[in-house]
């Protein structure tokens, strides 16, 4: 029995023994497995401040602005002479450009007389850069230094300055010489208010003005009856007619149509081939001879008048080749282009004496 109990007990402390050793040799548990942690997002970039700008350099951008807009001025060429005022309401100005003072203002349809045209080397942006030198209007007046004005109204110094306004700081608008008189308007302190003489000039936008329209010439009035010259009766225009035959006594050779301008004049020399010859004034020397074989042309009409002739010209072989023209039309250019003279043959100037 004894025995019995020993074993048992034996046998259960060997199994705790070999319980314990098995225990003490197994390799330590792993760690639970767990989801590997993410890496932490780089951090963004912090905006690095700009360093402010210099003072000058922000006051300059505050100072730049837009730029303004530029006046379109189409380019206009005057000539001296009248023009005409296109706008509704053009300052006349003391001195080319917005410099210069207001003296006067002109309607649309109003003439002026330009005398010159000035392009201003410098101008401000919308100013105009074209300006016209005008003859002032009369209805604007000037300005004197009444110091310089003697009490008749005359002009004291060898010259003195017309004003745009009542101070030396206007612009100057002309001159007057010594012993010119003015007529007084008024008076602001020392200085006077004068009508304008006719070299008084002043300066408006050249765009605003166009050629003044081309007045009608007025017709001149007739002289007095007695003083009436008797004229000829004007000489119509001769019809074309159809060419002559070749003239008696003449031969002509080789032909052509031509038009010659100058003066008739008789001859009664034997050498010519014709008793008329068409020359010139300035120079006294010969166009043309002329003939007609038409019975109612009578040549000796146009005696000293200038005409212009149209017909066949030819050279007259038996007189040196000399031109011939056989007169087809005539128009009448002046009628006392030089004096009318009568050539008498010998025998004619023996009967009249």
């Amino acid at each position: 029995m004894k025995t019995t109990c020993w074993l048992i007990c034996g046998t259960m402390l060997g199994t705790s023994i070999l319980a314990q050793d098995n225990t003490n040799s197994l390799p330590p548990m792993p760690p639970p497995l767990t989801a590997p942690e993410a890496a932490p997002a780089p951090a963004a970039p912090q905006a690095v401040p700009a360093p402010a700008a210099p003072k000058k350099a922000r006051a300059a951008k505050k100072k730049k602005a837009a730029p303004r807009h530029r006046l379109f001025e189409p380019t206009v060429s005057l000539t001296p002479g009248p023009a005409e005022v296109k706008a509704k309401s053009l300052i006349v100005r003391g001195q080319p450009g917005f410099k210069g003072e207001s003296i006067t203002h002109l309607s649309q349809g109003e003439t002026v007389n330009v005398l010159d045209e000035i392009t201003l080397k410098h101008h401000v942006v919308g100013e105009p850069r074209q300006w016209a030198k005008i003859a002032l209007p009369s209805s604007a007046h000037v300005w004197v230094d009444s110091k310089f004005i003697g009490p008749d109204g005359a002009v004291k110094p060898k010259k003195l300055n017309l004003r745009a306004g009542p101070g030396e700081n206007y612009g100057v608008v002309g001159t007057l010489e010594q012993g010119a008189t003015v007529n007084q308007i008024r008076t602001k302190g020392h200085w006077m208010e004068v009508a304008p003489p006719p070299n008084a000039f002043a300066f408006v936008a050249a765009m605003y003005l166009k050629p003044a329209p081309e007045a009608a010439v007025a017709p001149q009035p007739a002289p007095p009856p007695s003083e009436v010259m008797p004229q000829p009766a004007p000489v119509p225009e001769q019809p074309v007619m159809p060419a002559p035959e070749t003239a008696p006594g003449l031969e002509l050779t080789p032909e052509r149509i031509a038009t010659h301008e100058g003066v008739v004049r008789h001859t009664v020399s034997p050498i010519t081939p014709t008793a008329y010859e068409l020359y010139s004034l300035q120079t006294d020397q010969n166009i043309d001879y002329l003939y007609s074989t038409t019975p109612n042309l009578d040549l000796g009409r146009y005696i000293g008048m200038r005409i212009i002739v149209t017909g066949p010209e030819a050279l007259a072989d038996r007189f040196h080749n000399v031109p011939v023209l056989t007169v087809q039309r005539i128009i009448v250019v002046d009628t006392n282009a030089a004096p009318r003279k009568i050539y008498y043959s010998p025998r004619q100037r023996q009967e009249h004496r």
